[in-house]
């Protein structure tokens, strides 16, 4: 028999229970605090003050382990429910009141602006809204709140999981490039192979805490080139920023081909072998059907138009992309 007292008297705070349900599923405060991009701190303060308020322990712990108590299990599939419902709640009063809102990842990258007007101009009657983030991770954390309906990007990275309640679909595979001022030795060919960045000083920026996608490309992309980072810097946010900081520096900057001209720059493709960046659509489960229906079918259009999942011969995938196919 359930120690979990009445509570028609307590107001359970959704967020607690998405805390709970992260600790449930990875059986670890520390997995669900990096799943959530939140301070472990966090999600301990509110589990805890969730368990006052039901008068019952849901984990029993130990230095070595986390476990459900019955009582715990008892809750999680109602969590995993009231989570549910309070999403979409909020989705379908938000559909008709409030624009779609999309992370386009990066100013500069072409491809999520490129998805996001090709959807525009196939559903007229909705608005779509774009803003950039510069990281995956801060993406997924407004994604898991509700302040973001879709993010365009790499959705997966080495030792992490989504949580369930995050959805994603592969629309491309991107190669590499690099952005080189005018005057580089590099600049005057017309692609240029990864071997020959070998000893030499890239611009990564491999220490974004917000991008830790990208910092795990990064870290194999230089152990495939055999290349060395610049030290953690700031990035230079917005096209006149990049410029300046291009030509400043007077090195290459890692990017994708599909790339804004920038001013005293130029940008070379990466060869032999090409190494790819993967873009997927990433929403939260829940959201406004509609709005999913016109972005995924514009971006499929787009990708059987101009071959964006058709891989090079001889590409370079990071893992785990390439590990899964």
């Amino acid at each position: 028999m359930s120690t979990i007292r009445p509570i028609r008297d307590v107001d359970i705070d959704v967020r607690s229970l998405r805390y709970f349900v992260a600790v449930a599923e990875e059986l670890s405060f520390t997995r669900a605090a990096t799943r959530l991009f939140v301070a472990q701190q966090a999600i301990s303060r509110d589990i805890r003050r969730l368990e006052d308020q039901l008068g019952t322990r849901l984990f029993a712990r130990n230095t070595r382990r986390v476990t459900l108590t019955p009582d715990g299990e008892r809750l999680l599939a109602g969590a995993r429910d009231l989570i549910a419902i309070n999403d979409r709640i909020i989705d379908e009063l938000g559909a008709s009141t409030r624009p779609i809102v999309v992370d386009l990842l990066s100013e500069g990258r072409l491809t999520g602006p490129t998805i996001l007007e090709s959807t525009r101009a196939a559903s007229p009657d909705r608005e779509f809204r774009g803003r950039y983030g510069h990281g995956f991770g801060a993406a997924l954390r407004l994604l898991q709140t509700g302040e973001l309906d879709i993010a365009l990007g790499r959705a997966q990275w080495r030792n992490h999981r989504l949580p369930a309640a995050i959805a994603t679909q592969l629309v491309r595979w991107e190669p590499l490039g690099v952005l080189l001022p005018a005057a580089h030795p590099l600049a005057s060919l017309a692609a240029v192979p990864v071997a020959a960045l070998a000893g030499s000083e890239i611009d990564v920026n491999p220490a974004d805490p917000e991008a830790p996608e990208w910092s795990d490309l990064v870290v194999q992309f230089l152990e495939l080139s055999r290349a060395r980072a610049t030290a953690p810097h700031l990035p230079a946010v917005g096209l006149e920023n990049q410029a300046d900081h291009l030509v400043r520096q007077g090195i290459p900057i890692l990017t994708g081909v599909d790339h804004v001209d920038i001013a005293g720059g130029v940008l070379r493709p990466l060869v032999d072998p090409v190494p790819m960046f993967p873009w997927s659509i990433v929403w939260r489960r829940g959201i406004d059907a509609g709005a999913l229906r016109a972005i995924t079918a514009a971006s499929a259009a787009l990708a059987a138009e101009r071959g964006w999942l058709t891989l090079p011969e001889g590409a370079w995938l990071p893992e785990p992309e390439s590990s899964s196919g």
